[in-house]
């Protein structure tokens, strides 16, 4: 069958569109993985359990103990991410943890998701934290705008010379640009492995400390899956960033795509309780890096 030109023309030039604005969207990179294949057991293995032939893993925290695992590499610069089933019901004063640390003592790098528990119906919050170069004090703490112990979400940390990006499904909820060029350090030299935990944190998780644990509730249970890494195992970071195919270090990663800045912007705006730039308490002179607009 002849079509009309005018129809072959407003295909073609329909297809070369879709395939331009695909291009410009971020490329989403899975490794599908076993617990074992990357992970190992750190703390109280008794606690730790695996489901679906190793592609899933259950955290239990009862009085007697918490628990937790971490990665069997260290990875320089990268993605990783996780889908995690936090503690439904009163969770408060639990910590379900997943982060990333060069477990190098006082001058450590560290990058923290620290899900806080609640009690029951309250918001579940999300904390993040950066430590560069051993200075820390960089909390910042999202409400999530949905239930995180009613299904899997994904939590996933972009790491690279530009900045570290955490998101929850996709959305953007801290980016941590490096400033070095204006005195602010930037976890940029030291390896990190990842790690998780779930503990007993009621002196401070909830309320500050004034949610205590509710015991009768326990045991509480995090679930985990489809564990994803692709990082760097270079120990050079020269090597690393001038390794081209190491896609986290090109273009569309240096910042964020119009798109995902506009759900940061939203998830700023309607979700943050607490930001260490705005804390004039703990901070009465602003960190420099909290002067600097742009994402």
């Amino acid at each position: 069958m002849m079509y009309p030109l005018s129809i072959f023309l407003n295909n073609f030039l329909l297809t070369f569109f879709l395939i331009g604005f695909v291009t410009l969207l971020p490329v989403t990179n899975t490794k599908p993985a076993t617990f074992l294949e990357d992970f190992r057991i750190t703390w109280s293995d008794s606690h730790i359990k695996q489901l679906d032939g190793g592609k899933g893993i259950q955290l239990l925290l009862d009085q007697n103990s918490g628990c937790g695992f971490a990665s069997k590499k260290k990875y320089l610069f990268g993605l990783v991410s996780m889908k995690i089933k936090l503690i439904p019901g009163d969770s408060a004063g639990t910590v379900t943890a997943f982060y990333m640390n060069s477990d190098t003592d006082q001058v450590r790098d560290e990058l923290d998701f620290e899900f806080l528990g609640n009690r029951t119906g309250q918001p579940y919050s999300v904390q993040t934290n950066v430590y560069a170069h051993g200075k820390g004090d960089r909390e910042q703490r999202v409400n999530l705008w949905f239930d995180p112990s009613a299904d899997f979400h994904r939590y996933s940390i972009l790491w690279n010379h530009h900045h570290v990006v955490f998101s929850v499904d996709e959305v953007p909820i801290r980016v941590y640009k490096n400033n070095e060029h204006i005195g602010t350090p930037f976890p940029n030299s030291q390896p990190m492995g990842i790690y998780s935990t779930l503990w007993e944190a009621d002196d401070w998780a909830t309320r500050g400390g004034l949610e205590k644990i509710d015991w009768k509730e326990a045991p509480f249970y995090a679930y985990y899956k489809d564990f994803d890494i692709e990082g760097c195992t270079t120990p050079e970071p020269s090597a690393c960033a001038s390794n081209r195919a190491n896609w986290w270090e090109g273009p569309s990663y240096q910042r964020l795509y119009a798109g995902a800045a506009r759900r940061y912007r939203w998830v700023r705006m309607n979700h943050m309780v607490y930001d260490y730039c705005t804390d004039k308490r703990r901070n009465p002179v602003t960190p420099p890096e909290c002067l600097i607009n742009g994402i």
